[in-house]
């Protein structure tokens, strides 16, 4: 999920960020409703649990989203806020921290029944679903939504192609906007309105955890318009769009054809859910904190004045939750812009990084540890290793200067991208190029913003090729909460696509692939664990990823919201299914 949205915070001047006691959190004090607040409580429980309906609950965000389309997204934050309009085959349970990674069925009626060793898998829908017109919802609508999604990468290409390269024949269709017959994609069948069957070409163990995507939310084909299916998309949620100011801001309303009897997950609290877009973080930390909106949708963090507000004398303040979210920051050194087509040359920029400095740059230790792996600490198949390990975490000049040498370059001169309204990002890119100044690697750097980051700039090969971006800003945040929910979107070679790419490094390794590959057929979870640790072990002997920090988002909640809940499934986020408010 997936790119996470989350980086925010620099370098403060505040002792605090260079402590790990600034993590400790605070004993607690009395909200402005006289409740208690006790720091990182939404990670461990519901913070300010109810029952209450009615009211607005508002979010606000620095950017606007990749897109609303549930097909046609990537963002951990918009698969968490897409549940309140599109329902998938299966999704998260609301619960806090790691609980929150239970999956549990959505728009099926119970988790899919395997069958042909893990190649066939059969989801029969709950009775009674309709849209907010009043239509039903079949299979078909939800055969109709993959095939869109996976095999239209030329008008939809931001969300991910796992059914793409999982199903059968998929290379004799060509999408639906090309091939027009009513059969479709045939390794998807629906034998009756409730009942849809995948076919995959290999056993897949995790397929429960894959149609928790959005992708898996019923699109009726006679309402989709491609691209522009963002600007009117047919609720199966609970709630529904209503107003589409595009930049600007976007309202939800209560769904009147939404029933509660098809839809244990979700209570339609508030009577309406305000989102509005391209607002500058300081203001929106403000308003967070003077109550006016209940929550930053991007969950990215507060801005880095806020920060050192709410982390005063070693601890937290009583309304902040502090936490992982199976996410690493992390640079990608692209195999396909010269010279890091070259081992060497990549590994100078291994050991060039200064990941101290880099730490300071993106909000201190209480934003996330040194990173020397791929998979991050809370993720299975996390193995400590530090292949390039340097003295202190400070780098190393003259081993960077070494393998420089030994890659026939005494200088390189190259270009390193980031998200311009990330500030974390880019104070940790610009950390980077002064480490790399040291050793004869000239990085300058280019900014783009966040919801065309992927379609348009650094997830564009031939843009990055054609731009000389070598070194690329990246964070990330497991699909799912398994070694291959982590890895195989970064890393295996049939992920890389021409729009919307997440594999960075553009890496294409034969035993990688072979690894994940294999990994997932293998009905051995303890070998598939095993599987993943590998990867990340060769993964780093490439040298293509170099890690930063295991990621800590740190969250302000508002004490006006109520059901919060810190999660797990969403990279740390709060689950905004049921959030509600008390005025």
């Amino acid at each position: 999920m997936r790119r996470s949205a989350v980086a925010a915070a620099a370098v403060l001047s505040s002792a605090c960020l260079v402590l790990s006691a600034c993590s400790k959190a605070d004993d607690g004090n009395e909200d402005g409703n006289g409740n208690k607040s006790v720091a990182n409580a939404a990670t461990t429980g519901t913070v300010n649990e109810s029952t209450q309906k009615g009211g607005t609950v508002t979010y606000a965000m620095a950017d606007v989203p990749e897109s609303f389309d549930p097909g046609n997204t990537y963002y951990a934050f918009m698969y968490n806020f897409s549940r309140l309009y599109a329902r998938p085959l299966m999704t998260y349970k609301p619960a806090p921290g790691e609980k929150g990674n239970e999956i549990v069925p959505d728009l099926a009626a119970e988790p899919g029944k395997m069958s042909d060793g893990g190649k066939t898998w059969t989801y029969k829908l709950r009775e009674g679903l309709k849209y907010e017109d009043g239509t039903p919802i079949t299979s078909k609508d939800v055969k109709y939504a993959v095939e869109r999604s996976n095999f239209a990468r030329d008008v939809l290409s931001l969300g991910p192609n796992y059914f793409q390269t999982l199903l059968e024949d998929k290379d004799k269709y060509k999408g639906p906007y090309k091939d027009k017959s009513e059969k479709g994609l045939a390794s998807i069948e629906t034998p009756s309105d409730t009942e849809i069957v995948f076919h995959t070409n290999k056993p897949f163990m995790d397929f429960d955890y894959l149609v928790t995507a959005p992708q898996t939310a019923p699109v009726p084909q006679a309402k989709d318009k491609g691209q522009d299916y963002t600007k009117s998309v047919l609720s199966s949620g609970s709630y529904k769009f209503t107003k589409y100011d595009e930049g600007k801001q976007v309202v939800l309303e209560r769904n009147a054809k939404w029933d509660a009897k098809t839809d244990p997950l979700r209570k339609q609290y508030p009577e309406k859910i305000v989102l509005n877009l391209k607002v500058a973080q300081t203001t929106i930390d403000q308003d967070l904190m003077a109550g006016t909106i209940h929550g930053d949708l991007k969950g990215a963090g507060v801005d880095p004045g806020t920060q050192a507000k709410l982390i005063k004398g070693g601890k937290q303040d009583a309304n902040t939750d502090n936490t992982l979210g199976g996410r690493l920051s992390y640079m990608a050194i692209n195999t396909k812009v010269a010279p890091f087509n070259k081992l060497e040359c990549r590994k100078a920029v291994q050991y060039a990084v200064d990941k101290v400095s880099v730490q300071t740059a993106m909000g201190g230790p209480i934003r996330g540890d040194i990173a020397s792996t791929v998979l991050p600490t809370d993720i299975k198949g996390y193995e400590k290793s530090d292949l390039y390990a340097t003295e202190g975490n400070k780098g190393d000049v003259a081993k960077a200067k070494e393998q420089l040498k030994a890659c026939g370059e005494k200088k390189i001169s190259t270009y390193i991208s980031a998200r311009s309204e990330r500030k974390a990002e880019v104070d940790g890119a610009t950390a980077i190029i002064a480490a790399l100044k040291k050793v004869g690697i000239d990085a300058k750097l280019k900014q783009y913003p966040g919801g065309k980051y992927f379609s348009d700039f650094a997830g564009n090969p031939k843009f990055t090729e054609k731009e000389n971006i070598g070194l690329i800003m990246m964070q990330w945040g497991s699909d799912w909460p398994s070694g291959y929910g982590y890895l195989n979107q970064i890393l295996n070679g049939k992920a890389i696509s021409q729009s919307g790419n997440t594999n960075l490094a553009q890496m294409d390794d034969k035993e990688i692939n072979g690894l994940l590959d294999g990994a997932i057929s293998n009905p051995d979870e303890a070998q598939r664990t095993k599987a993943y640790t590998e990867v990340d072990k060769k993964t780093m002997e490439t040298a293509t990823i170099v890690p930063l920090t295991y990621f800590k988002v740190l969250l302000y909640r508002n004490p006006k919201a109520t059901n919060v809940t810190s999660s797990a499934a969403w990279s740390g986020q709060y689950d905004v299914l049921n959030i509600g408010t008390t005025k």
